[in-house]
């Protein structure tokens, strides 16, 4: 079960208990490229190459944990990067991040144009080839939407279409934000799971599992008790990140 950055990273292996996946089974999850596809291109291959060292693989997982998009100036690389990929052996499983569900509300509804574009949806629309002043005056944000739309792939458009909420793999379930202490797995809401922070990341979740997540920013791949947080900011500090899962080991690759 060893595997190249995995013997790397021996010392950051042994979670806090048991967590597990099924025997055979090797996960890879990404933190928040955010239009970085400079950033990602060469994660993508040290996963690769991970896999490759692997022994005993009998099923793999590749699991963005969504944000593809805003801020960094490459999101339609990134969204082409992703329509477009095959391997082998590894499954590719995308979840859907809030900036995701921020372009779809845009496209929806113009009216949540500022919102979006104060987090970094500008980034993305000129990425599309479509530009946005510093000041969009109402009239104008459904014309833009508009040419947003028209745009952007259906190739991108279908990946979109097909990004997951949530998975659940052995004793890991993989969400963009995390989960509300408290409230059941079933009665959970999409927002909490796309866009919670503290409420989940300051102290025990509760959960009989644990939660591998993005959306909050960390100086680097964090292993807690039932959580692991993926995003350690590429936009802001160049710096991309995954976490590795087999059997019980985990692993960092940045």
């Amino acid at each position: 079960m060893k595997t190249f950055w995995g013997r790397l990273s021996r010392k950051k292996t042994i979670p806090p208990r048991d967590w597990a996946l099924p025997d055979g089974v090797i996960a890879y999850a990404i933190g928040d490229i955010h239009g970085r596809l400079d950033l990602l291109l060469p994660l993508i291959a040290k996963i690769e190459a991970d896999l490759d060292y692997a022994e005993g693989v009998k099923e793999a997982y590749l699991i963005p944990l969504g944000d593809y998009i805003d801020r960094g100036f490459q999101s339609r690389e990134v969204i082409d990067f992703f329509a477009a990929y095959s391997h082998p052996k590894l499954k590719l499983v995308p979840l859907v991040g809030n900036h995701e569900l921020m372009l779809f509300d845009f496209l929806r509804d113009p009216a949540t144009g500022p919102r979006w574009f104060a987090v970094g949806g500008r980034a993305a629309c000129q990425s599309y080839g479509v530009p946005v002043p510093v000041e969009v005056p109402d009239a104008v944000l459904a014309d833009t939407a508009k040419a947003l739309k028209a745009a952007i792939p259906r190739s991108h458009t279908d990946f979109l279409l097909s990004l997951q909420l949530e998975f659940r793999l052995g004793d890991y379930y993989f969400v963009h934000a995390g989960l509300r202490p408290g409230v059941p797995l079933e009665d959970q809401k999409v927002t909490d799971k796309l866009m919670i922070r503290d409420a989940f990341t300051q102290g025990d979740h509760g959960f009989d599992l644990c939660v591998v997540h993005g959306h909050t920013g960390v100086n680097e791949v964090t292993m807690e008790a039932g959580r692991i947080a993926v995003d350690t900011g590429a936009f802001a500090t160049g710096k991309l990140s995954a976490v590795g899962l087999m059997g019980t080991e985990r692993w960092i690759i940045a």
